[in-house]
């Protein structure tokens, strides 16, 4: 048997969530396997909505173990309210969430920090969602980090003091204000929810899963466009989202990777700050995010909209090793009669067809190609066959240029709403 990995191709919020929900009952275990509480993955079905910040979403297919791998930071305070609004439907997730030894802890005073930095930084904030990713993610690769499996030391609470003790210097360096005396109480009580869970060195698990034929699904957070080295930096995460994330982030060997699913917009979204291409400031872009609800599902902000932007997409395809495409939202296009897609850029008076290393807005400007849209409610169909003419011309374009089957359409947040292409 082979991993399967799924992540996404733009800069988060494709919709990853929902259709790791839709392919969970084809696996036997699925694995989150870098990002943090950053992530915010919304699943909609039998008029329930639910966004998932740490724990995968595959949680709500009885059948289906969960595992939240080594590569994910956890902060037991959002970890235990999370597990705590699963359970008001009936869910218990002791059953079925097994939790790696050797994620990292993020601790209070991460997230102090987190808010700290991004003040300091002023004008040139890089749009944090601050959660505390980043200092938790710096103590990890500095050697100071806490993990899961600490929790069980004798020495736990000097260990975390310490660390506490070395984050305050840090913090009156900043100068900046804060009451950690208001935030402890929780995360021990997050802490001691942690110990109620089952916790497993992953590395084995999967390899010992894939030697009695499980199939397992690996689910990336955030977006390869925000991956610490191949993002547009600095404007990026702390982890790598991209597929090499998943070998790392589940001790998973390279060769056992098997299909690798691609999801992206028809068109383009990005929160925070960091360049856009193919950013529209117009009315055009305001339409795409009211009819997209285009705002944030863990940080409730505004996300910047735009056309597709095929340059980006190659990338992100060529980096991760795609293997087919799964495009989420064609039915917030539903109303445009042009649809355009940028297809080039020009970079100093120069036409390229590639993301290049130094990139912003300032030098960067989209060449389109413009296509026409299909203007029709897409939101009750529930076959391919049943989809206008025109949204197929849009696949068979992107199929082309992207030289990728595009296998999945969603034309809604229901996991009903999601039209299986024949392969």
């Amino acid at each position: 048997m082979k991993v399967d990995v799924l992540l996404g191709l733009q800069w988060g919020d494709e919709g990853k969530g929902k259709i790791v929900d839709v392919l969970t009952p084809q696996y036997d275990i699925i694995g989150r396997f870098q990002g943090g509480p950053n992530a915010g993955h919304t699943l909609e079905f039998n008029g329930i909505k639910h966004v998932l910040h740490t724990i995968p979403s595959g949680i709500f297919r009885e059948n289906a173990i969960n595992l939240i791998g080594n590569g994910v930071v956890i902060d037991p305070i959002i970890l235990k309210k999370e597990i705590d609004s699963i359970a008001k439907l009936g869910i218990d997730v002791r059953k079925n969430l097994l939790v790696s030894n050797r994620a990292h802890l993020i601790i209070p005073t991460h997230r102090l920090l987190d808010a700290a930095s991004e003040a300091a930084k002023g004008a040139g904030k890089i749009g944090s969602t601050l959660k505390g990713i980043g200092p938790t993610y710096m103590d990890k690769t500095g050697r100071n980090g806490l993990r899961v499996g600490d929790i069980y030391h004798p020495d736990f609470n000097q260990k975390y003091r310490q660390l506490v003790e070395k984050h305050k210097q840090l913090l009156t360096f900043y100068k900046f204000n804060y009451n950690l005396e208001e935030l402890e109480p929780g995360f021990w009580e997050g802490i001691e929810l942690l110990k109620t869970l089952t916790f497993i060195d992953t590395e084995h698990y999967c390899s010992n899963a894939l030697k009695h034929d499980k199939s397992i699904l690996a689910e990336g957070a955030q977006g390869s466009l925000l991956d610490i080295d191949f993002g547009s930096y600095p404007f990026v995460t702390s982890s790598n989202t991209i597929c090499a994330g998943a070998c790392t982030g589940l001790g998973i060997a390279p060769g056992k990777i098997g299909k690798v699913y691609g999801i992206f917009k028809a068109y383009c979204t990005r929160v925070g700050s960091g360049p856009f291409p193919t950013e529209l400031h117009d009315a055009t872009g305001e339409e795409l995010r009211k009819k997209g609800n285009e705002f944030g599902s863990t940080t409730g902000r505004a996300r910047r909209c735009g056309w597709l932007d095929l340059p980006a997409l190659k990338y992100a395809i060529m980096i991760n090793g795609v293997t087919e495409l799964i495009m989420m939202k064609a039915d917030v296009l539903n109303d445009f009669k042009h649809i355009k897609v940028c297809t080039h850029y020009k970079l100093n008076g120069k036409v390229i067809d590639y993301l290049p290393y130094d990139y912003s807005d300032q030098n960067l400007e989209a060449v389109y190609d413009t296509l026409d849209g299909w203007q029709k409610e897409l939101t009750h169909v529930r076959n391919m066959d049943e989809i206008p003419p025109e949204l197929f011309s849009y696949i068979a374009y992107l199929e082309k240029h992207l030289e990728i089957p595009i296998t999945i359409v969603s034309v809604g947040p229901d996991r009903t709403q999601t039209l299986l292409k024949e392969k």
